[in-house]
């Protein structure tokens, strides 16, 4: 699995779940919505865990590829 970034948190990844399951934005415009959220995270870091989102998802969610 992807290293996770040490300011990536639980609460982060779960947010970004619920956002993709609200279908209120694609994810690659959730950066916004991550820092509205959390308005402690610049723009770089809320890339950075968007990106880990993405990267891991299948694997945290041990979803079947192919």
């Amino acid at each position: 699995m992807e290293e996770r970034p040490k300011f990536v948190t639980e609460e982060h990844l779960e947010y970004l779940d619920e956002l993709r399951e609200s279908g209120e934005t694609n994810m690659y415009g959730a950066r916004p919505y991550l820092m509205d959220e959390f308005p402690k995270l610049n723009k770089k870091e809320a890339g950075q865990i968007v990106t880990y989102w993405m990267k891991t998802f299948t694997e945290r969610h041990k979803i079947k590829v192919g």
